[in-house]
């Protein structure tokens, strides 16, 4: 079917997006429903509701999410397109926070690679389906540093597995399937200098290593099970470091693959709440962890600003 046929275009080749769909059947199908964010090819005139989306923000708790909207709403608004509110579309998500502000839309994806995947493959056909131009993704997070001061924001150049290969694998049909974990390296740079000399965090570039688990995975030593020393767990992240990689989440792999495969322009900020190489439990405050939880957020908001205002 071709894509003038649907209000929203659900063909595989659609001209007035940038976003690629590698997937020939789409062309097959007469509608197409985002389950998990409960939108429709025909129930919703996704043009009408998306297609002023510029930038598409993600971050995994669905507090943080809905704290940011708040927060960018407050930040923009006077370069804001004229009547902008803060849309709570949660109605249309009960699995995921989705906010929506004038051109930018504030996501939780949840935690770990699962979660994250379903929402990237149904956020990239959105992207698509609402003829979005050229749309720039933020994973906006936290993480485990290595080797660098826990409150440091880490801008990521790339992402590795666990093994320290820069793809993202999982099995389909039964086969490994390998992506490319890449990310815009001029983006990536551009948020670095958006980092002022009066800022009270140091913000630094480096590759990010996604692991599967929080415990095991990550070469913790404080989970329910444990068959790895200290001496283990001490050489493993001094071989990620020397590596290049600078901080541990649980997410980059997937979501650099996916914006890659999509020709969409990414970038990963994740703020450290310790130093992986002196202990493995998180121990500053509360409070001193939503202060820090605003560090990477401020950046994105200065280049959200910073491209607004061009346009």
């Amino acid at each position: 079917m071709s894509s003038d046929k649907s209000k929203n275009g659900s063909g595989a080749s659609n001209e007035e997006s940038t976003v690629r769909l590698k997937n020939p059947n789409i062309k097959l199908m007469d509608h197409d429903i985002l389950y998990h964010i409960a939108l429709g090819t025909q129930s919703h005139d996704l043009v009408q509701m998306f297609g002023d989306v510029k930038f598409v923000c993600m971050g995994g708790a669905p507090k943080r999410m809905q704290s940011f909207a708040k927060y960018i709403y407050s930040e923009l608004q006077d370069i804001l397109p004229p009547g902008t509110v803060l849309q709570d579309l949660q109605e249309h998500s009960h699995r995921y926070s989705f906010y929506k502000v004038g051109p930018i839309l504030s996501i939780s994806h949840g935690i770990g690679v699962p979660s994250l995947q379903i929402l990237m493959h149904e956020l990239i056909k959105l992207m698509y389906y609402a003829k979005v131009k050229d749309p720039v993704f933020f994973r906006i997070g936290t993480s485990g540093g290595i080797g660098i001061e826990p409150g440091t924001v880490v801008i990521s150049e790339g992402a590795v597995d666990e093994m320290i290969n820069p793809y993202y694998e999982q099995v389909v049909v039964g086969r490994k399937v390998q992506r490319p974990a890449k990310l815009d390296q001029e983006l990536a740079h551009e948020m670095a200098s958006l980092h002022q000399s009066d800022d009270e965090f140091d913000l630094v570039l480096g590759k990010t290593m996604c692991a599967m688990d929080f415990y095991e995975g990550q070469g913790r030593l404080d989970g329910a099970f444990c068959e790895h020393t200290q001496a283990d767990k001490m050489e493993y992240l001094k071989k990620l470091h020397e590596a290049g990689v600078r901080n541990i989440e649980m997410e980059a792999t997937c979501f650099s693959a996916f914006t890659h495969m999509a020709g969409i322009k990414a970038a990963i900020l994740c703020v450290t709440f310790l130093d992986r190489l002196l202990g493995d439990q998180v121990r500053p405050s509360k409070d001193v962890l939503s202060q820090w939880e605003l560090r990477p957020q401020q950046i994105v908001a200065r280049y959200i600003r910073r491209h607004l205002s061009k346009s």
